[in-house]
Formats: structure tokens, sequence, C-alpha cells
């Protein structure tokens, strides 16, 4: 494993972008893929299972998006600053940095998955070979329908916290950690690296920036996906808050796609149903 920080220069400024690479990148013989990690604020670190990848010989980038984790942090800039071009931005510079440009796979999970579909849109990279959209809702309004109808079997005690939100940190995770057992990821106990993920937003000592920032209000992909042209490979879970309603639009609205549904899992089938997972992700890349 090789990691480091790659220099992002953006209006006037040179950031770090911090990301690691599983495999052979210098003498690759399969495409390498690129994972995008979710929040937006999380960070790369419960996307290690697709390391996994490697073993499959495609060489495997995770990182940590600007403003999260080990990446440099900027929480004095305004909200206008946070848009998904400057993401995009970001992610062509990696792609520049690490020489990989010309050919490569994304596995853009939850709003990885967001991401991927507006750099496709936006941008039409003739890099990018093959897309996996892993447990990533099409419109945040339908993300937010879902969540809450999931949210109503939980006890009120949950509802609560979850209504008061960050006023009260401490009992906004307690009610969270009680949704994502069922409904984010059912391991148990909770992946390590699932936890630092989740606390780089929900932890006491919690960078806000990225996460408040409006990047994602009244967000739709819904009526651009026919704009996708590259082989698309849709993943949800059965017990997914990003359920079969929430998803669909990507394996409606992109021509010739692929969806599949992992029947034992929530919103982290590669944690929940690693070995599946993998096999599939790997023969849709490898093909």
């Amino acid at each position: 494993m090789k990691e480091g920080h790659a220099p992002f220069a953006h209006q006037g400024e040179t950031h770090q972008t911090y990301y690691k690479v599983f495999g052979d990148l210098e003498n690759r013989t399969r495409t390498p893929i690129v994972v995008l990690h979710g929040g937006p604020g999380l960070s790369h670190d419960y996307l290690l299972p697709l390391a996994d990848l490697a073993d499959q010989s495609f060489p495997v980038i995770l990182y940590d998006q600007i403003g999260n984790a080990r990446s440099t942090h900027l929480p004095h800039k305004p909200n206008e600053f946070w848009t998904i071009d400057l993401f995009l931005d970001e992610f062509d510079s990696l792609l520049q940095y690490l020489g990989v440009q010309d050919g490569y796979h994304i596995v853009g999970h939850s709003w990885g998955g967001m991401m991927a579909s507006e750099l496709v849109v936006r941008r039409q990279p003739k890099g990018l070979k093959r897309l996996v959209i892993s447990d990533s809702p099409s419109a945040v309004a339908l993300w937010g329908q879902s969540f809450m109808e999931l949210l109503e079997k939980f006890p009120q005690w949950v509802k609560d916290a979850v209504a008061k939100g960050f006023a009260d940190p401490k009992g906004y995770w307690d009610a969270l950690v009680e949704v994502y057992a069922v409904h984010g990821c059912r391991v148990r106990p909770i992946p390590k690296e699932l936890e630092y993920s989740l606390l780089q937003v929900y932890g006491e000592d919690a960078d806000h920036t990225v996460d408040s920032s409006p990047i994602l209000k009244g967000w739709t992909v819904v009526d651009r996906l026919h704009q996708v042209k590259v082989p698309t490979l849709v993943i949800n879970g059965k017990d997914d808050i990003a359920q079969d309603y929430v998803t669909r639009a990507y394996s409606e609205n992109i021509s010739g796609s692929k969806w599949i549904t992992f029947e034992n899992s929530s919103h982290t089938p590669f944690w929940e149903e690693r070995e599946r997972y993998m096999q599939i992700v790997g023969e849709f890349l490898g093909a």
C-alpha cells in the first residue's frame, strides 16, 4: 500500500488531497479503480474493503475529499466555496497527479455515486471506462423521504434524538447507531473503519464545514441520467436507506445499465456481503 498527499490547486491556493493506492499502479495490467466516499463529509476508511479488488489485479485508489479527514480542512470558507464542481476538480487533479486520467473505473458509494453521476453528465470524461453506483439516491429528496419512512418503526427516543440533531450530539449519535444497525451496516460490532468515517461528521470534535454546506440542497440527477453512456452497474441493499424507489432512476434512465440488490445487506454491502460484492464488482469491471 502506498499513501501520500496530492497537491490540489484551486482559486490561487494549493490544498492537499490524502490518498492511498493498493496494488501496483506503475506496472498495472488492469484498469485502476477510483473509489469515491460518501457524506459529503465522511472519509475513505469505511470503504477499505474495496482494497480487496487489488487481489484481482486492479490497482485501487481511495482518498479523502477536500475538507475531510486527512485532506486539507477549510473551516473558514463560505458556503459558496463548497460546490459539486469543487469536488470534481479535485478528482480530476488527483487523477492527473497519479497518471491514471486516460483509463480508470469509478466505484462511488452514496454521495460518492451521486458525485460520479455528476462527473459523467457534466464532463463526459474520456478516460472513464466503467461506473459502479453503489447505494446512492438519484435525488436528495428521495433519500430524506426514505430515511423518515424507515425511522417510523424505531422507538420514540430515537425519533426525538434525530429531530434534535446536532443540538444534542451525543443523543443524535446514539440514535443514528440504532438506525444504522438496521439500515446502515448490519455487521456487529460496527467495523472500526466505518465508525471512524461516521465520527468525521457525528463525533464531538467533528468538522461540520462540508457536512453543513448546501452542496446537495434540492439536488437531483434523474432528468440528466440519459447522458450517462458508460457501462454502469447499480447496487443497493434490501434494507438500504437507498431503497429501490430511491435508486431506481439510475437503472431506468441509464441505457444498458445493470442493477443488483444484495438481499442480506443494508447500506454497506461491501461489509455485509463482502465476498459476493467483490466478486460481482470485479466481474463487472473486468468485463
